[in-house]
C-alpha cells in the first residue's frame, strides 16, 4: 500500500483507533498573565494523551484498565500518559499556552456502535 493511505508515518502496522470517553469542551489553557518577552508557541497535547492523563490519574485506573477502555495495549498508555504528564509539567513552569487537538484516530464513546 502506498504511504499516506491510512498506514501513519511509513512503515509498521497501522495505528487502532483509540476510543475516548468524550471529546473535552474546553480544549485551551492559558496562563492568567500574559508572557513577559516573545510569546511562546503553544504546548499540544492530543485525544489519546488527554484520555490517558484523565483515566489514570482522575478516575484512579490503572494502566491495565485505562488500555482496556481505550483498546490500546498498557504500553500504549504508559506512553501517553509519560508524554501528557511532561506537558503538563511544562505548561506549568513555563507559563505556556496548552492545546488539545484531535490526531484523527481517536472515536468517542459516544459515537461507537
Amino acid at each position: 500500500m502506498p504511504m499516506g493511505q491510512g498506514w501513519g508515518r511509513g512503515r509498521g502496522r497501522k495505528r487502532k483507533m483509540r476510543r475516548i470517553g468524550f471529546i473535552p469542551e474546553v480544549r485551551r489553557f492559558y496562563p492568567a498573565l500574559p508572557p513577559l518577552g516573545q510569546p511562546r508557541p503553544p504546548i499540544l497535547m492530543t485525544y489519546e494523551e488527554f484520555e490517558a492523563l484523565r483515566l489514570v490519574d482522575y478516575e484512579g485506573l490503572t494502566q491495565e484498565e485505562a488500555g482496556k477502555r481505550m483498546g490500546v495495549s498498557r504500553g500504549t498508555v504508559w506512553r501517553a500518559l509519560s508524554s501528557a504528564r511532561k506537558k503538563v509539567a511544562q505548561m506549568i513552569v513555563e507559563g505556556r499556552e496548552l492545546a488539545i487537538l484531535p490526531q484523527g484516530d481517536e472515536i468517542p464513546r459516544s459515537q461507537e456502535r
